[in-house]
């Protein structure tokens, strides 16, 4: 394919929903050694009542094998809502319309698992007031620094600050949330042709903010004489698993 027919495939995916399948063949990402959705729903198996944040179209949650008796979720971006509540609707799921800084549309002390994958920012404080005493926090999470490589390319340097994933540690333990498994990983990304990125950069909208063709198109061009010539570009992405336990009534 041309450059402009690769540019017009990337623009015209839609990008609702969180579901990457359309990468098959186009881009791959090596997996993270733990298994998220494994544990993700053996977690959601043995809980009463689970809430997922951030749930994008619901792709993860739906795949549980077993959802609890009370399985809630929430999600920020409106086409992604009526997604998620097509998805999830099979599992008894109840999507909740809710930004990601807002406070929790739920009583105190409503769910004893509440999980989310890849999320924007944690609302520590209010993911303890939500959860049971025992109640757990169990979360994939994007690390500083991810993907840097695509941004780099199109950006210039970046500074990522000095975070390390023990800062979530420290979040966490503030509202009294203790961890018990805090485990990051560097995981390579391969994108075989410009569609992939395009469609990428569309989607995950934070790797390159206002990000639109028009306005790269040179630093594409270049992107795909790179990729025609070494038959991939290579990135990585980061991410750290988190584990938390609800000690006791105390939070914040």
């Amino acid at each position: 394919m041309t450059f402009e027919e690769l540019l017009a495939e990337g623009e015209a995916v839609p990008v609702e929903g969180w579901d990457f399948s359309w990468f098959e063949g186009r881009a791959t990402e090596e997996r993270p050694p733990w298994g998220y959705s494994r544990l993700l729903g053996e977690r959601m198996a043995a809980a009463s009542a689970g809430l997922d944040l951030q749930t994008g179209g619901g792709e993860v949650l739906a795949g549980i094998p077993k959802p609890p008796p009370v399985l809630a979720a929430t999600e920020g971006w409106p086409p992604n809502v009526e997604v998620a509540r097509k998805t999830l609707a099979p599992l008894g799921g109840e999507v909740v319309e809710a930004e990601y800084d807002a406070p929790l549309p739920f009583p105190d002390e409503s769910f004893d698992l509440v999980s989310s994958r890849h999320p924007i920012a944690n609302p520590w404080r209010e993911i303890a007031r939500v959860l049971r005493p025992g109640g757990v926090f169990l979360s994939q999470q994007i690390g500083a620094g991810t993907v840097r490589e695509l941004k780099e390319f199109f950006l210039g340097p970046q500074d990522y600050g000095d975070w390390t994933p023990d800062m979530l540690r420290v979040e966490a333990e503030a509202v009294g949330l203790r961890v018990e498994r805090l485990e990051p990983a560097k995981l390579r990304m391969e994108f075989f042709d410009l569609a992939a990125v395009v469609y990428f950069l569309r989607k995950v909208i934070w790797i390159v903010p206002g990000f639109e063709v028009e306005t790269y198109r040179d630093r594409l061009a270049e992107l795909h004489r790179m990729i025609e010539t070494d038959g991939k570009f290579v990135a990585h992405s980061r991410r750290v698993l988190v584990e938390a336990v609800k000690s006791d009534h105390t939070f914040g």
